[in-house]
């Protein structure tokens, strides 16, 4: 199965399944001599894992890493890291009663078109569950971009229809869904919660600032810094679309009202994204994801069987009714991963 490996000059690859033994991950390419602690990975393992309020999946997964090689005495040795996390509270059997059936918004019937056989057991490797392993690399990754002086935050912006109308950073990490505002997150638990109750899901947007980025990172053609932070994004299960600064409504503008001019202070506006011709500007970073509603829902649907007879289907288990809280620490740690490649990838260019 190829796929399985993301990057250049920092690479990963990750591995395992929902209901497997572990997940984990392979690093290669990270500084040597870099202070790394599993305290630090786990900061953000914590802002991952399941069961963290009402309105996550409350299977108990503590998610806690084990650094097996690539550290030595607190430091990174310039081997290839290995990070391992088992998996504790797998619940198989939950799916023997629909193994056979392919559940709508989920890899089962792509899977099985492809490969011919697939782990019915929480989508196996195609399940949120690998995205544990992004994150455990994604923090490498964040450690590494520190050092350069980097800072990445994402938050919600919008779940279900309701959006943030103002910005307060200290309130993204105090509030179950990460929203960037204090009366939309009330509203948004609101919603997710009755959602929840009555067997269904819904989607949002979150929204991701990079700080610090100088300029000049990114290649002008395939590898345009814009162009691998979509395919980060995309390659998440989850994510369903990505814009760049003013994004999709640059379409209503006019040149003179979309160019970012500027001064000898700067850019003046960043309808860009702090992205231009594919290479960074050295204004922030600014895009957007859309998150898709949870696929599995209680609600029945329509969907046929392996065998091709038609069926109705409720997916009974423990499931996010809203995404978009967890996947802030997944659209973070890939976007680490992308910066810092591209970092490497300069530094390599120059010498």
């Amino acid at each position: 199965m190829p796929g399985n490996v993301f990057g250049e000059r920092l690479k990963i690859s990750t591995f395992g399944e929902s209901h497997g033994e572990a997940v984990g991950v392979i690093i290669d390419g990270a500084t040597p001599g870099v202070e790394l602690e599993e305290s630090y990975i786990q900061i953000q393992m914590d802002r991952r894992k399941p069961g963290q309020s009402s309105v996550t999946s409350p299977r108990k997964e503590y998610d806690k890493i084990k650094i097996v090689s690539g550290v030595f005495e607190g430091k990174t040795t310039g081997a290839p890291i290995c990070i391992m996390l088992f998996n504790h509270d797998m619940r198989p059997s939950a799916y023997s009663d629909i193994k056979d059936s392919f559940r709508p918004g989920h890899a089962d019937f792509t899977y099985q078109k492809k490969y011919g056989i697939r782990d019915h057991r929480g989508s196996g490797r195609a399940s949120g569950r690998e995205t544990a392993a992004r994150v455990a690399a994604g923090a490498v990754a964040r450690k590494l971009l520190e050092r350069r002086g980097v800072s990445v935050v994402a938050y919600t912006s919008e779940v279900g229809g309701i959006q943030c109308e103002r910005f307060v950073e200290s309130f993204i990490e105090q509030n179950p869904v990460r929203a960037c505002d204090p009366e939309a997150a009330e509203k948004m638990v609101k919603l997710i919660e009755s959602l929840a109750i009555e067997g269904d899901s819904c989607g949002g947007i979150v929204e991701c600032v990079v700080r610090g980025v100088a300029p000049g990172l990114g290649e002008p053609a395939f590898d345009k810094l814009d162009a691998d932070l979509a395919k980060a994004m995309l390659s998440i299960g989850a994510v369903k679309g990505i814009e760049f600064g003013a994004g999709f409504a640059a379409a209503k503008m006019l040149g003179s009202e979309h160019n970012d001019q500027m001064n000898s202070d700067g850019f003046l506006t960043n309808n860009s994204g702090g992205i231009i011709g594919g290479i960074s500007s050295g204004a922030d970073i600014v895009f957007r994801v859309v998150v898709k509603p949870t696929s599995s829902i209680s609600k029945p649907q329509q969907t046929l069987t392996v065998d091709g007879t038609e069926t109705e289907i409720s997916t009974v288990g423990r499931h996010d009714p809203c995404i978009c809280p967890r996947i802030i620490p997944v659209v973070e740690s890939m976007v680490c991963l992308v910066v810092e490649d591209h970092f490497k990838r300069q530094a390599a260019l120059l010498n």
